[in-house]
């Protein structure tokens, strides 16, 4: 597979050091099924046009144009010229602004996640000792990054071998909580309820460990295209179970904390011996299903035909 390419090339600057970096996208959506919009009588994909929301006619691309509107059906209209001369000017340098602690950020700020590499090894004596400066003293870098036309404020802090920036969105982009936080009344809990509650939230403690996640919606669409390709009909949803009535919390608290006590020598024995994951999805398919990422074309490949019973000692040294 190819490697990734850049989306981003230029340097990182702190005071008078600088380094030539690259910046990667640190994700991806294009493992995920993709649909196409198609003609239910041909077949065929179909192709989004423009018209005119009056006169309901095509419009060539060479007339789109961009507007800004200001009353009903009332624009005025933006050149691409104008916005390129109000567009801030990029030196493709990441300049560091400041150094805070990790723990000031705000949470809610943090948008979009990328990867800082070297970009030669020219620069990669200066690039290490900015990384380890802010791996010692527990602080983010902040500075400006121009992406899209846009500036962007970006934090970064050490990841790895590398660095991660984060780009932040702006204060105004950011809602207010007070609106909807305000009708939130200030109770006093029992003691014995929040007790209990702790207590359920101990029996649930864990480690932050994403390759457990599981997407159960992606498996759903995959088990039904599979059964479709099969000449099976798709299951249809089922009607959820009505909620149940609470009517006493810490009764609802005390059955919790009863079920989850039960899970909990199934769950130890779980982590003591964990089976081999078996990765279900369209490795399964009888057809192969199209998709951008790479992980769907390995999964339509047929499976490895099982080696011979026996197998010399050089051969199993081999393998």
């Amino acid at each position: 597979m190819a490697p990734p390419r850049p989306y981003w090339k230029g340097y990182l600057k702190l005071s008078l050091v600088s380094c030539p970096i690259a910046l990667y996208a640190a994700t991806s959506s294009s493992e995920r099924v993709s649909f196409r919009q198609i003609n239910r009588k041909t077949g065929n994909r179909l192709r989004q046009q423009l018209v005119d929301d009056v006169t309901r006619e095509p419009v060539e691309p060479g007339e789109k144009g961009r507007g800004y509107e200001v009353a009903k059906n009332q624009y005025i209209l933006i050149e691409d010229d104008e916005l390129d001369a109000v567009a801030v000017e990029s030196n493709h340098t990441i300049e560091i602004d400041s150094f805070v602690p990790r723990a000031q950020m705000d949470e809610r700020y943090l948008d979009s996640p990328y990867y800082l590499v070297p970009d030669d090894r020219v620069g990669q004596e200066a690039f290490t000792v900015i990384r380890d400066a802010m791996r010692g003293k527990d602080m983010v870098a902040l500075g400006r990054v121009v992406l899209a036309k846009r500036e962007r404020v970006i934090m970064l802090q050490p990841w790895d071998k590398g660095l991660m920036g984060t780009t932040l969105r702006y204060a105004y982009e950011v809602r207010d909580t007070s609106d909807l936080f305000s009708g939130i009344q200030d109770m006093k809990i029992a003691k014995d309820m929040l007790a209990l509650a702790e207590h359920i939230l101990e029996t649930k403690a864990g480690e932050f460990e994403p390759e457990n996640f599981h997407d159960r919606y992606e498996d759903a669409v995959v088990e039904m295209l599979r059964r479709k390709q099969a000449g099976m009909p798709a299951e249809l949803a089922k009607p959820a179970a009505p909620a149940t009535n609470v009517v006493s919390l810490m009764d609802a608290l005390k059955k919790s904390l009863a079920v989850e006590d039960s899970k909990a020598p199934a769950a130890a024995a779980s982590k003591a011996k964990k089976p081999k994951k078996k990765v279900e999805g369209q490795r399964e398919m009888l057809l192969p299903i199209a998709g951008k990422g790479a992980g769907k074309a390995q999964a339509t490949k047929p499976a490895a035909k099982a080696p011979p019973a026996k197998t010399s000692t050089r051969q199993r040294k081999a393998g």
